[in-house]
């Protein structure tokens, strides 16, 4: 019998214990809002009195929306993460990986300025992240076609709710607005990305079930 067969196994399991202790990690420091962006904050430098101009009521609702776009940031970085321990492909993997670098960002750009404007993360965010990196792993083990179908119908809805917000927030909190234009141009470009490199259209009730995902989650972080 061949030595080498049986230092093939712990080899194998040491590197899956090894991927799970780095994923481990990696949520930990996601939930912590311990992440560090590598980028500038596209709202530049705070100010003392930057939020001045909006009333109490306008800075709960900024805040608000806010938390439900951190939400969406630590679900996207779970996602991505999932989908990218599943694929074989090292092109996918590279794309997933980037996505999840970006979105890394903009966590930490929506952790300063919900500290900037006296808000907490949602409570249930370690809910959040666990469902969709299990959302992340299903994906990615159908295919990488499916996987960046997926990628690219999540990214197509969160430009249409980041839009909304654009809307949404109040006119003076030009900070905020700063930062949610740079997601939905980020956004964006993982869409047409995973596009081009073989995301396949998902069927509508699939798209119809993530909407219906979506409108619970933001209903409650809004809150909570």
């Amino acid at each position: 019998m061949n030595p080498s067969s049986h230092a093939a196994v712990p080899l194998r399991r040491t590197g899956l214990l090894d991927a799970l202790i780095n994923e481990v990690d990696r949520g930990l420091q996601v939930l912590s809002g311990a992440v560090r962006a590598s980028r500038p904050n596209p709202a530049g430098r705070a100010d003392v009195g930057m939020d001045a101009a909006m009333t109490p009521e306008e800075r709960r609702h900024a805040a608000g929306l806010m938390r439900v776009n951190h939400v969406g940031e630590v679900c996207a970085q779970a996602l991505y993460r999932g989908q990218a321990a599943m694929t074989r492909n090292a092109g996918t993997r590279t794309l997933l990986e980037h996505a999840a670098a970006e979105e890394v960002d903009h966590l930490a750009w929506l952790n300063e300025r919900l500290n900037e404007l006296g808000a907490r993360p949602s409570l249930l965010n370690p809910v959040w992240y666990a469902g969709a990196f299990s959302l992340g792993l299903l994906a990615g083990r159908v295919g990488d076609a499916v996987s960046l179908g997926f990628m690219a119908e999540t990214e197509r809805q969160v430009e249409a709710h980041l839009d909304s917000h654009l809307e949404d927030l109040p006119a003076s909190d030009l900070r905020s607005r700063r930062i949610v234009a740079q997601m939905c141009e980020d956004e964006r470009g993982h869409r047409v990305t995973a596009q081009q490199h073989g995301g396949v259209d998902l069927p509508a009730p699939v798209r119809a079930g993530m909407r219906a995902s979506a409108k619970v989650m933001t209903t409650t972080a809004y809150r909570i």
